[in-house]
């Protein structure tokens, strides 16, 4: 166990190493100017001072607070939608065309009227969450609860088991490894869209933390708000790795297909 996790650690260090020494030769060749590409030590220098002056801090907070906001309640009710229209495909007949229809258009071609809706502040970045995070989770729990293997619910049909226990019991656990997957393409697209709302729409956050960077001409700081925002995507998927592994352990349910 000790020597796997080892061999991963030794694995993501040579990797960001090796990327960090080509950006370092290609910054040394001098073809860029250091405004348009600056060094790594430069752009640490950055990430400290964002530290020492608590605006990284601060940035961050306020970003996952959004993103928590609208990635749970997303995931909430497209699980609880997911598993109603899986359960009853005639009501999934009529709304699955308006899915369909609005799934393809971008969240940030919502925020004319978020923001017109909804004013200016953290209530827009989560809408836009909400939204980018809703349509992977509804339909993977859709196609989950279709494919729950037809013995389960005759089984359950056999020992009187009834709704909603049939439905929690049963059908949820069946079809959690469809459902995660959907967890997953929903946090990635959800973390995306949090920094293009918060760039378009927000004042604060590590979306606009690259915006006001820009507009004030510190490369460093646009290229240490973008390493941030990668680390705190990887961070966040591993989190919900971990709590997928749990669900698997209690539910005894393989993830291995879903991710």
């Amino acid at each position: 166990m000790r020597m796997g996790i080892f061999r991963k650690t030794a694995v993501v260090v040579v990797s960001l190493s090796l990327l960090i020494g080509v950006w370092e030769l290609v910054v040394l060749t001098g073809r860029f100017a250091p405004s348009l590409l600056p060094s790594p030590a430069k752009v640490a220098a950055g990430i400290g001072d964002l530290i020492s002056d608590g605006s990284l801090i601060s940035h961050l907070g306020v970003s996952l607070a959004r993103f928590a906001t609208g990635y749970f309640s997303a995931s909430v009710i497209g699980m609880l939608l997911g598993l109603l229209f899986g359960c009853y495909k005639r009501i999934w007949a009529f709304i699955d065309p308006i899915v369909q229809v609005l799934r393809p258009v971008s969240p940030i071609a919502w925020f004319p009227f978020i923001v017109l809706w909804f004013g200016i502040g953290d209530v827009p970045a989560i809408v836009i969450i909400f939204i980018a995070a809703f349509y992977p989770v509804l339909l993977s729990t859709v196609s989950g609860v279709r494919k729950v293997d037809a013995i389960y619910l005759k089984v359950a049909d056999n020992f009187d088991v009834r709704q909603p226990k049939r439905l929690f019991k049963i059908i949820l656990p069946a079809a959690f490894p469809f459902i995660a997957n959907g967890l997953h393409m929903a946090l990635g697209s959800a973390w995306v869209f949090l920094v293009a709302g918060e760039m378009v729409g927000a004042q604060s956050g590590l979306g606009y933390l690259i915006i006001d960077a820009r507009n004030s001409l510190r490369s460093d700081l646009v290229l240490a708000g973008i390493i941030l925002i990668g680390v705190s995507g990887l961070l966040l998927d591993r989190l919900i790795r971990l709590l997928e592994n749990g669900i698997e352990k209690q539910w005894g349910v393989s993830l291995g297909g879903g991710t």
